[in-house]
């Protein structure tokens, strides 16, 4: 299968308005991203945005976990418009994504969790007895979701962008 397809103008500029349509496509066509839409991930989205309303947290409410990540890449590229500043943002949420991949799978060992055969990571994490060691886990396990579409998505971006690829060392 053919890759999304980021068009220029006739001056070489990225068509930012594409920008939409290349998500769609990583949501439709790349495992790694379309995870985002499984139903375990959008009941771990859902959980979290229940979590953020009862804290009294001032986020945005999103409907679906997909349109949470496509709003994030978006703003992503709008605020880090240079290549330092967004090489600078996938190096923190690649960061962040391997805390939380540590932590999530430090809890599933230490718990015995299977996250592989349940159903429901929210029903799985029942069996952490501390309640704030299963919220903190639920977070880590939204975050890896979150991060690993994101840097999938903004790692292939930047790589149209600036005509190369995405390294952590760059920089």
């Amino acid at each position: 299968m053919k890759g999304p397809v980021l068009p220029r103008d006739e001056y070489g500029a990225v068509d930012y308005d594409s920008i939409p349509d290349v998500i769609q496509w990583f949501l439709d066509y790349d495992q790694r991203v379309a995870v985002i839409k499984h139903p375990k991930v959008e009941e771990l989205f859902q959980w979290k945005q229940e979590q953020s309303r009862l804290s009294a947290e001032d986020v945005f409410n999103f409907s679906r976990a997909e349109d949470r990540l496509a709003i994030g890449i978006i703003q992503s590229i709008a605020h880090n418009p240079t290549e330092r500043e967004l090489h600078a943002w996938i190096g923190q949420l690649l960061n962040a994504l391997d805390r939380a991949s540590k932590a999530t799978e430090d809890v599933s060992s230490a718990y015995s969790l299977d996250m592989n055969v349940a159903s429901s990571i929210v029903n799985e994490s029942q069996k952490i007895p501390a309640q704030s060691v299963r919220v903190e886990f639920l977070i880590n396990c939204w975050i890896e979701s979150l991060c690993t579409a994101e840097i999938r998505v903004l790692g292939w971006l930047y790589q149209e962008f600036y005509r190369r690829p995405f390294r952590p060392e760059n920089f």
